[in-house]
């Protein structure tokens, strides 16, 4: 049974309410713009007690250390909240990175996304005899906008390890049309995503039979 709940805001008892920052009542979450600032203008917040935000260490990290840039180095660089990769760590990992397809439908609508998937089977698991149709990776595309990548998501082993790599080339940008000239690595798990054909509106069947 994996039970994840996530992690208690503690800023009801440290004053806020002295200096007027707002706080979500039902979750003491913390509003913030897209600086970190709360409506309180000289008063920041980072890290897990954002409202919305994700609860990873990495991101509190990069999210400091931008806000310091922007105060006192004069950078405006800010902290991309929708582009991080994370990795749930069961058994068998699962990866992502950019938007889940429900939020990418919501965000830009249907009609304009482009969704690529397949089963994949790890040549680790062929000598194992094990089911050749349980790994699965998807990428999301904005067809209105070169069909550039804005979700990626794995299933499989060490998708941590696919994933952190896929993530610096969304920030650069990544297109379909880049991973399809990218040629693989064979036989590798990753190597799925430069040969992707397969969309999930077509309907067509994705299970693979071979490594």
């Amino acid at each position: 049974v994996l039970l994840a709940i996530g992690r208690d805001a503690c800023t009801r008892n440290i004053g806020l309410e002295r200096i007027g920052v707002k706080i979500n009542e039902k979750n003491g979450k913390v509003p913030v713009n897209d600086e970190e600032q709360t409506n309180v203008p000289y008063v920041y917040a980072i890290g897990d007690i954002l409202e919305g935000k994700l609860e990873l260490t990495p991101v509190a990290i990069q999210a400091g250390k931008l806000l310091a840039r922007r105060l006192y180095g004069g950078s405006s660089t800010k902290c991309d909240y929708i582009n991080v990769p994370t990795t749930v760590f069961t058994p068998l990992e699962y990866g992502s990175c950019g938007l889940p397809e429900e939020k990418a439908i919501e965000e830009y609508g249907k009609q304009n996304l482009e969704v690529y998937h397949s089963l994949f089977w790890p040549l680790e698991w062929t000598v194992a005899g094990r089911d050749n149709n349980t790994c699965y990776g998807k990428i999301i595309c904005n067809k209105r906008d070169n069909n550039r990548v804005i979700g990626f998501h794995v299933v499989g082993p060490n998708a941590g390890e696919v994933t952190q790599g896929f993530a610096a080339a969304i920030k650069c940008g990544l297109t379909k049309e880049l991973l399809d000239e990218t040629i693989g690595i064979h036989p590798t798990c990753a190597e799925v995503f430069t040969t992707m054909d397969i969309t999930k509106s077509s309907g067509q069947d994705i299970t693979q039979r071979g490594c």
